[in-house]
């Protein structure tokens, strides 16, 4: 008697929708070492380009791997690993040779500064990772500026420079304390707009379209001033998003003391923050933006 052929085993190991995202960061490390190696040989423009390539696929990386529900803790720490040298270690190499060296020590402590700032918000926001208790608008906002708009902000006199000439931009009087400016974002407390719950109103979908055909139409025919724009632009968000956030939290805070009021009127025989939690499903409501604070512990 013939023995039944036996079933082939199941293959084991890493589906492609937990492997796509990791690649992505994988390759934004490469575009952050090749944007050192052009530094090295004084190649700025490609060495921008490829700190703009590794942003973009940094922003790539984690929206994909929600998209195909492929989370992993050793992606979340792949990230911030290619993060810290994408976005921390190469823009403040390729800042010293343009032109914090001309500094002296000062300039190499300025680009040390800014590399350690951006080791330090990684290593805060991976620790916050995991937070749960925080209210539905905290988690449209970052804590500092985030690594990647970091890189280019502190990127942006050698940008400029490219139109107008290094003289003025790469002074040390001017980039020594930009580069310090930046570094100190990275690490305070300020909220920032996270734009990921950003959504577009079906009437303006169109136009939406049409200005990212013209912001692309700007990045071929004048690269460097769409940059510089957009990097400026962003710097006049943060005021806004400071104010937005504090109307947002004295909201929170008038809404948490009428309920308080309510239940003593009521004579319900509850903690406040108990009655906090059945109103918006928190514990409490934290003083600072999203991941500024530890997570309530139970009672």
């Amino acid at each position: 008697m013939r023995r039944p052929a036996r079933p082939h085993p199941r293959l084991k190991g890493l589906s492609i929708n937990h492997l796509l995202p990791n690649v992505l960061t994988v390759l934004a490390l490469c575009s952050g070492l090749t944007a050192i190696r052009f530094a090295m040989q004084e190649r700025w423009e490609p060495a921008v380009i490829a700190i703009v390539i590794a942003a973009i696929l940094d922003a790539l990386d984690g929206r994909i791997a929600r998209l195909l529900n492929g989370q992993s803790k050793f992606g979340a720490e792949l990230d911030s690993l290619s993060d810290a040298i994408s976005f921390g270690v190469a823009p403040a190499f390729m800042m010293y040779l343009w032109g914090l060296n001309g500094a002296g020590s000062l300039g190499w402590i300025a680009a040390m500064a800014y590399a350690v700032c951006c080791a330090l918000r990684l290593a805060r926001f991976n620790s916050r990772l995991g937070v749960v208790d925080l209210p539905p608008w905290a988690y449209n906002y970052f804590t500092g500026v985030p690594a990647p708009a970091g890189a280019g902000l502190v990127l942006l006199p050698m940008i400029l420079g490219f139109e107008i000439g290094p003289d003025l931009p790469g002074h040390p009087a001017v980039i020594v304390p930009w580069t310090l400016l930046i570094g100190g974002l990275m690490v305070s407390i300020l909220p920032t707009f996270s734009f990921k719950g950003a959504r577009v109103p079906a009437h303006w979908v169109v136009p939406a379209l049409a200005g990212v055909g013209l912001l692309a139409a700007m990045m071929v025919s004048q690269p460097w001033w769409t940059l510089s724009i957009v990097g400026l632009a962003y710097m006049a968000t943060l005021p806004f998003s400071v104010v937005q956030f504090r109307k947002l939290q004295h909201a929170a805070e008038l809404m948490r003391t009428e309920i308080v009021e309510t239940s003593a009127e009521g004579g319900a025989d509850a903690r406040p923050d108990t009655t906090m939690d059945k109103a918006d499903g928190t514990a409490t409501v934290p003083e600072g933006p999203a991941g500024d604070r530890e997570p309530s512990k139970p009672a």
